[in-house]
């Protein structure tokens, strides 16, 4: 097993910082808003000081308390991330990931739910994404890798996430997952971007498309022929422990989920990489010229540029962590963005190495619940990052511009222009 994927880790205690813990006056003069004690991930300051902000987490306040809606904890240490994270028994799914969420938000299977029924959908869709299958996808995706760069780089530039950063990953789950038409994809990758930024009381109607769209589908492949996907897979209704078979809701709902994460997540660690490759020549350079340093930046680039900020769990019984006492239904923020960069289990943390060899990190999850997707968001990652240097090697940030985000509990790059020489 990678070193990346070990859960158990062991915590160098003595870490601390030695600066002193900022005082509230001191936290809302630098980020207008007191992170330590009134959380918003909402909040503008928090997208725009993101790893500031964890930083100052990680160094002195392991358990952040947020006052938004009924309130919620938010855990940043590698140790306590990794801990709730395994325990789903204490610290339970199935309440949902999100804080504060809408009652009319339809429940994503299987991330939001425990296991058994979570063991159940995870042992049917785990063959569909292993390492051996998503590896017969890499040929096709450096192809579309191609057909995207074709249509910019003889133009000298191009706004890299409306024309390559957020249509490569979804033309690598619709063609090679789904086998829906890339043509629909355009109005999801909307409605996935709207379902997780616009405010919280309208997310829900943003949601409601992609989950008729994929009832719609569901209904349409059940009329067909059995093919060996992983559509299929969902349709022949996977048993639950009491002997019931999974109810149609159910399987719409886990058709979403992976197509929520195959389109919402690896568009920002991919922007994220060039943006880092067109201001650091050098690191181009080792991309270009040691294939090997590949796997080693891939890891890196999703340790310092996880998409997926935080994820929830809900409290089953009284428990403490970290020194804070959480009392059962409490609400607990897991922040993984802040655990991959912890300095207590990662030397340098803050400093981006794409040289670092057993690059540990969190992007992906921990426990029952780690990301799926993980193996085919590495072989994106890798034939985008040697198409794109084999086709363009030397490119930079136009002049006059800077990258926009959008942070929540998952970030986002919205708007990236890059230029290079004819």
């Amino acid at each position: 097993m990678a070193q990346h994927d070990i859960d158990e880790i062991a915590v160098d205690s003595a870490t601390e910082a030695d600066c002193p813990r900022p005082s509230r006056e001191e936290l809302i003069e630098k980020y207008g808003r007191d992170f330590f004690n009134d959380f918003d991930f909402d909040d503008p300051g928090f997208n725009e000081h993101v790893d500031e902000i964890l930083d100052d987490l990680l160094a002195h306040c392991p358990v952040a308390r947020s006052q938004k809606g009924s309130g919620f904890w938010v855990v940043s240490r590698n140790a306590d991330v990794r801990r709730i994270g395994q325990d789903w028994r204490t610290f339970s799914s199935a309440k949902g990931y999100q804080p504060n969420r809408p009652a009319d938000l339809p429940y994503l299977m299987p991330e939001e739910s425990d296991p058994p029924i979570h063991t159940a959908w995870r042992s049917a869709l785990n063959p569909h994404l292993a390492p051996k299958t998503v590896a017969e996808y890499d040929e096709p995706i450096r192809a579309d890798v191609n057909v995207l760069i074709d249509r910019f780089v003889d133009r000298g530039g191009c706004e890299f996430i409306s024309e390559f950063g957020a249509l490569l990953p979804g033309w690598a789950f619709f063609k090679n997952i789904l086998g829906v038409p890339i043509d629909d994809l355009d109005k999801l990758v909307e409605s996935v971007e709207l379902g997780t930024f616009a405010p919280p009381a309208e997310r829900a109607g943003h949601f409601s498309y992609i989950f008729q769209y994929m009832a719609d589908y569901l209904e349409q492949r059940a009329r067909e022929p059995e093919r060996n996907d992983i559509v299929s897979t969902i349709l022949k209704n996977v048993e639950y422990p009491d002997g019931s078979k999974a109810p149609f809701e159910h399987q719409v709902s886990v058709l979403v989920d992976i197509t929520f994460g195959g389109i919402a997540t690896t568009t920002y660690v991919m922007a994220s990489a060039i943006h880092h490759l067109a201001n650091t020549p050098e690191d181009r350079r080792s991309l270009i010229e040691d294939p090997v340093v590949v796997d080693q930046a891939i890891e890196e680039f999703s340790r310092i540029f996880p998409p997926v900020v935080a994820l929830g769990r809900t409290c089953t019984k009284d428990v403490e962590v970290a020194g804070t006492n959480m009392q059962e239904g409490d609400f607990v923020m897991l922040v993984y963005g802040a655990s991959s960069r912890d300095p207590r289990v990662v030397e340098d943390a803050s400093r981006l190495d794409i040289h670092r060899k057993n690059v540990l990190h969190s992007a992906f999850g921990v426990g029952p619940h780690r990301c799926i997707g993980s193996n085919l968001a590495r072989v994106e990652l890798r034939a985008f990052l040697q198409e794109w240097l084999k086709r363009i090697p030397d490119f930079r940030v136009k002049p006059g511009t800077a990258p926009r985000y959008e942070t929540g509990f998952l970030r986002s790059m919205r708007e990236l222009h890059l230029e290079w020489d004819l």
